[in-house]
């Protein structure tokens, strides 16, 4: 009935916006060169015509970063956590060491569990220098 408050909710956001803003210095820093730029050349807009602008390309560029949010807290995809849960298909025998492919790459393996032979699909659950701990694939 009641939701568990996540007490590092307020400091995580907090954060997510702080990254948020220093990405969108840069883009400050441009509109500010722009115009001194326009102010340097003499070169007069209009106000009818500059607050529509400056608001459409504040959400623009606001839409933008807010869509990098999510992946400041997305899991490491690369190295050695990425590799963990990952599926392959045994190609020599693992009785208990022999050779998986891996997202199109062959790899040294050990199995934990047993002989398995050729074409069974395994998952990885750990690794060992280069050599990958894999178990049979749980059924489907």
């Amino acid at each position: 009935m009641w939701k568990k408050i996540d007490k590092k909710f307020p400091r995580r956001t907090i954060s997510d916006w702080g990254k948020v803003l220093v990405l969108l210095l840069d883009e400050a820093a441009v509109l500010v060169l722009v115009v001194l730029g326009l102010q340097f050349f003499e070169i007069r807009i209009p106000l009818q015509i500059t607050i529509p602008i400056a608001i459409l390309l504040g959400v623009l560029v606001f839409i933008i970063h807010v869509a990098v949010i999510p992946s400041f807290h997305r899991r490491q995809v690369a190295g050695r956590e990425g590799m963990i849960g990952a599926e392959g298909s045994v190609v020599a025998p693992l009785t208990p060491v022999g050779t998986i492919t891996l997202m199109g790459e062959y790899w040294k393996a050990r199995t934990i569990d047993g002989h398995i032979e050729v074409d069974e699909d395994v998952e990885v659950v750990g690794l060992e220098g280069l050599t990958l701990k894999v178990k049979h694939k749980p059924p489907s």
